[in-house]
């Protein structure tokens, strides 16, 4: 099995971190919101990956040569990012001799029981209960779990059940064709190719859908959801930095749980709870709390709460919220 992974889009609500950083490759609890994807479908035995790349694409083919150089990768370009579908569709030759495929879009991190999805013997996609489903694809189905429509951004909706952007399909042939037949007869959905619609295309043409609940998904495309999870994460056990193997820091309290990336220098600071540093920080008499700290950041004489700090920021003396991208220097001296 081969999996496709989207990663094409160019992460418009996480701007401005995203005009330099690919939205995927985005800290999150100690390391990038893909990682979560790639590390648990690799724990099922997966080690075939289709990556769609697009905006600042060599950033995330280099970071995947480097970091997983045991998989086998492959990366498809998708020169007009025109929806999900027809990044499915960009990668059809990669995966038109497969079996079957599973999907997952890069910007989400998820928790399920991934091995039932795999062993269900039909086409199958994650769901999860919603407040507002208009602004997701929803799924309806029977008593059984059987799909019976699948509709995207419903102005009505009829189900509760969005479609969190995990998929298993068995008709790959089918799903191509799905793909195309939007593209050649320019069926969009809020202005794209959805793939939410080639799946209903091929729900109507009999391919059967199975319905697999999701306990927990996070798509990581805002700051309040990338803080959210980053702090979810950081609860968990064995997700973050414990107490024992920090490193002495002079002068600096950690209010665990909290995650630190090497060859930082920390001192005189306060340091969490729901905290995420990366490598090579630079924290000098600071208080920072439930915040993400991009690599190379250096804050001094700062207090930060519910904060995204971009690689290569550099703030000084300030009390605030801040959400700033990469290569920004403040100075409120």
């Amino acid at each position: 099995m081969k999996v496709l992974i989207p990663v094409a889009g160019v992460g418009t609500r996480l701007r401005p971190h995203t005009y330099t950083q690919p939205k995927p490759l985005m800290p999150v609890a100690g390391k990038p919101i893909i990682c979560f994807i790639i590390d648990r479908l690799v724990e099922t035995g997966i080690k075939d990956f289709v990556f769609v790349i697009g905006h600042l694409g060599d950033k995330v083919r280099h970071f995947i040569e480097e970091t997983y150089p045991e998989l086998h990768t492959e990366f498809v370009y998708q020169e007009h990012r025109e929806g999900s579908a027809h990044a499915v569709w960009t990668a059809r030759e990669a995966i038109e001799d497969e079996e079957e495929i599973f999907i997952a879009f890069g910007d989400s991190i998820f928790d399920l029981d991934l091995q039932r999805m795999l062993d269900c013997p039909y086409s199958c996609l994650g769901v999860k209960k919603v407040g507002d489903p208009r602004d997701f694809g929803v799924a309806e189905f029977g008593e059984d779990g059987r799909v019976t429509r699948l509709v995207e951004k419903p102005r009505i909706p009829k189900s509760n059940m969005a479609i969190v952007g995990l998929y298993k399909v068995k008709e790959v042939t089918a799903l191509i064709r799905a793909t195309e037949y939007l593209i050649q007869n320019d069926i969009r959905t809020m202005g794209e190719f959805q793939l939410t619609d080639a799946l209903q295309h091929m729900v109507v043409q009999g391919t059967h859908f199975h319905t697999i609940p999701v306990q927990n998904w996070f798509d990581c495309g805002r700051k309040d959801v990338l803080l959210e999870t980053n702090a979810m994460l950081l609860d968990q056990r064995g997700i973050g930095t414990s107490q024992k193997i920090l490193p002495a820091f002079e002068g600096t309290i950690f209010i665990h749980p909290v995650a630190v990336g090497s060859n930082c220098n920390i001192s005189h600071s306060i340091i969490g709870p729901h905290v995420t540093i990366g490598d090579n920080a630079q924290i000098q008499r600071s208080i920072v709390k439930d915040s993400i700290i991009g690599n190379f950041a250096a804050l001094e004489d700062v207090v930060l709460k519910h904060s995204v700090i971009g690689a290569d920021a550099s703030i000084r003396g300030m009390d605030l919220s801040l959400n700033i991208g990469d290569n920004t220097e403040i100075d409120f001296g």
